[in-house]
């Protein structure tokens, strides 16, 4: 059945309309008791959502909705390994990666936890043996920068992570990251880098990866211009499944970190995937980063669906885009090294729930994955807050601070934080055209003046956002809160009947990429295209080619 035509999804139309005019400033005074109502904490997190159009009814048929779509038996049916990722029969088992219990965890009849210990211990061997530069390059000189070479979810969770926690990494580890095939990112990396010092992290399951072998092809053969094939097993690591090509790249595969066909890339910094962080923080900031999301893992498994923190964000969610026809959601953290947190959730979220196709084959009838976008909440303000305030488009906002000062300069978190508060309340409260005029005349305005510039200076208001705190960013915390969006993504998916753990949609460019390739390059006769795309060919082949026809692929 769709979601649409359930009946919690028919009551909740009735309460859209029955609400969609009152204002929250209104809702607030009448009642003293909503920001204590509207609050949860769990694994170190606390939301406040009372900044949002929502009562008690909408609420209670929000979470109906969830149960009328059987949301616990598929939270339980993740937990217990079942193949929810039904057009890939996989499961779905980023929480098995992060299951600090002695609970098995089975999938296909075998419990994964000793092969998920065995890697996470193989890890920390490893980790230690670089930070404490008992692993020497091949000129017996220490480790001092790390190159991960990966893309999508084996480059931005890594990424992310190292820069929220910046403040807990090694001070003699550099960390890069390489993503993209424009060579550019990569030069750059290499400049700074010297071959001695060196560790590159190949980061592919399948050691196929286009874009990701690409590069570490390049930044092999920078490395064998100084060093030897014999040293490559010094400074080059793999995360994969495919042992052969490891070893063919002249990677160890003792040095190869396996993972598994049920870790989804966007959800894998769990994982082995996450040998970069682990690297950069230690084992033991990882280990807590871990007990962070786990710790999100047992309050997401076992709180009722009122009091769930996953669930109350996914259906607040689906409350704006299906009701209110939000088409977007932003994420603004205030915390310098939070800055790449909303790159990091747009993948989570759009890749996950960017669908429109159920699990069933069938067409949703309603919307899913919103566009996810922001940025830094202090310079966001300055940027695009102006639209969030005045703008024709509903834009809930997900407001994420620390109470800790993570700076010792005086007066800076204080501002900080004023910010985050003060933005909060504007968003609900607005400015009405008689608080203008009164302020305009306390300013001693004359009311020709006042009549020409009120209308430009009032605010609506009632605009939504949720108020995440935590006590400090730390490895622990970061667990919590990336845990909580993943399971938020998940319980949309749910309510929505679509499959959050596959992405069919990032193939179809990749496949027409080959066949351009080939003809870019010559190595085979152009193909059928629009004539856009035929056009684009010839200029290239006009600009890069040799006058016989011949052209490099690599320089």
């Amino acid at each position: 059945m769709y979601p649409i035509d359930l009946p919690a999804w028919q009551r909740l139309q009735q309460d859209f309309e029955a609400t969609r005019h009152l204002h929250m400033r209104d809702l607030f005074r009448q009642d003293p008791g909503r920001a204590e109502r509207y609050w949860l904490e769990a694994g170190g997190i606390r939301l406040d959502y009372s900044k949002n159009r929502i009562t008690d009814r909408v609420m209670n048929d929000l979470v109906a909705l969830a149960e009328e779509c059987r949301l616990p038996e598929k939270i339980a049916a993740m937990f217990a390994g079942e193949k929810i990722n039904r057009s890939e029969h996989r499961a779905a088992l980023h929480t098995a990666l992060r299951n600090l219990s002695d609970a098995p965890v089975v999938v296909d009849g075998e419990d994964v936890m000793p092969k998920v210990r065995a890697v996470l211990s193989q890890m920390g061997d490893f980790a230690r043996a670089v930070r404490s530069g008992q692993w020497l390059g091949y000129t017996r000189q220490m480790i001092t920068d790390v190159v991960n070479i990966g893309i999508g979810g084996s480059d931005l969770g890594p990424l992310m992570m190292c820069s929220a926690l910046a403040p807990y990494g090694s001070p003699r580890l550099n960390m890069h990251f390489v993503s993209t095939v424009d060579g550019a990112q990569l030069r750059d990396v290499l400049d700074k880098v010297r071959p001695e010092t060196t560790l590159f992290v190949i980061a592919s399951k399948t050691f196929t990866t286009q874009e990701t072998i690409t590069n570490a092809r390049t930044a092999r053969a920078w490395f064998l211009r100084e060093a030897g094939e014999a040293d490559i097993a010094r400074h080059f690591v793999a995360v994969s499944t495919n042992r052969q090509a490891v070893a063919e790249f002249g990677i160890d595969p003792a040095h190869m970190f396996e993972f598994w066909d049920w870790v989804g890339g966007r959800y894998s910094l769990w994982s082995a995937i996450g040998l970069p962080i682990m690297l950069y923080l230690g084992e033991e900031n990882f280990i807590d980063m871990l007990e962070g999301a786990h710790l999100m893992d047992r309050h997401f498994a076992t709180a009722p669906l009122a009091q769930n923190m996953p669930v109350v964000l996914a259906l607040l969610g689906i409350w704006y885009i299906d009701f209110y026809r939000s088409g977007s959601c932003v994420v603004a953290p205030y915390d310098y090294h939070l800055h790449l947190l909303p790159k990091f959730l747009r993948q989570l979220d759009m890749e996950s729930n960017g669908k429109q196709v159920r699990l069933d084959g069938g067409r949703v009838r309603a919307g899913t994955g919103p566009v996810l976008w922001g940025e830094s909440g202090i310079n966001g303000q300055h940027a695009f807050f102006q639209m969030l305030h005045q703008g024709t488009q509903l834009v809930p906002v997900d407001l994420i601070a620390s109470l800790e000062k993570r700076s010792n300069l005086p007066g800076h978190h204080e501002i900080l934080l004023s910010n985050v508060f003060a933005q909060a309340e504007a968003l609900m409260q607005g400015k009405t055209a008689a608080q203008v005029r009164a302020e305009l005349q306390a300013q001693g305005q004359p009311e020709n003046e006042i009549a020409e510039l009120l209308p430009h200076k009032v605010f609506d208001g009632n605009r939504p956002s949720n108020i995440i705190l935590t006590d400090r960013i730390d490895p622990r915390n970061m667990g919590s809160l990336i845990a909580l969006y993943e399971h938020k993504v998940f319980v949309q998916g749910v309510v929505w009947g679509i499959n959050s753990f596959d992405q069919w949609g990032v193939e179809l460019g990749k496949q027409l990429a080959k066949t351009i390739l080939g003809e870019l390059t010559g190595a085979i006769e152009p193909a059928e295209h629009d004539s856009s795309t035929t056009r684009l060919i010839r200029l290239y082949r006009r600009t890069n080619c040799a006058e016989d026809g011949t052209c490099a692929l690599f320089e």
